[in-house]
């Protein structure tokens, strides 16, 4: 694992941790996670949080990796095959808002922040503008309030 910047300013680059394995490596930007939990319940065998590193990527087979981190709705985790390939984005994109109002998007996006522009192909971003890590949701606001159709973090 390595940390390919030091601890943020809000106008710094974010944080990414980096696992590398034989066949798949998963980056982490800790500040993005809103703990929908999608990881350690599809593949308990590479994330487990009580462990450190909490992330191991070969401990399953690359393609069972990138399918469960491809369920990260914040887009927190991402995923580069050994094989230099990438996530595909969705098409069409789709925008979802919650009830609590955070806009869920999947597809090719370009979005623009503090610390510039940066391609993604999955977000939750704020929709109360409360958050402290715009523009994705940090759950510092009304998006804190738990929704009945987000998968919940156990």
């Amino acid at each position: 694992m390595t940390d390919r910047t030091s601890e943020r300013a809000p106008d710094e680059q974010p944080k990414l941790k980096e696992y590398e394995g034989e066949g798949i490596t998963v980056t982490f930007e800790p500040r993005r996670c809103l703990h929908a939990a999608e990881c350690v319940h599809g593949l308990p065998e590479v994330f487990d949080l009580s462990r450190r590193p909490w992330v191991l990527p070969d401990a399953a087979e690359a393609g069972l990796v990138a399918e469960v981190v491809r369920r990260c709705p914040s887009g927190a985790l991402q995923y580069h095959p050994a094989d230099g390939s990438v996530e595909h984005p969705d098409s069409p994109t789709s925008v979802r808002r919650t009830p609590s109002g955070q806009l869920v998007m999947r597809g090719d996006l370009l979005l623009s922040g503090a610390y510039g522009d940066r391609r993604e192909t999955r977000v939750m971003l704020c929709g109360c503008g409360a958050s402290g890590n715009q523009p994705y949701c940090d759950h510092s606001g009304p998006c804190a309030e738990p929704d009945d159709d987000a998968p919940e973090a156990r």
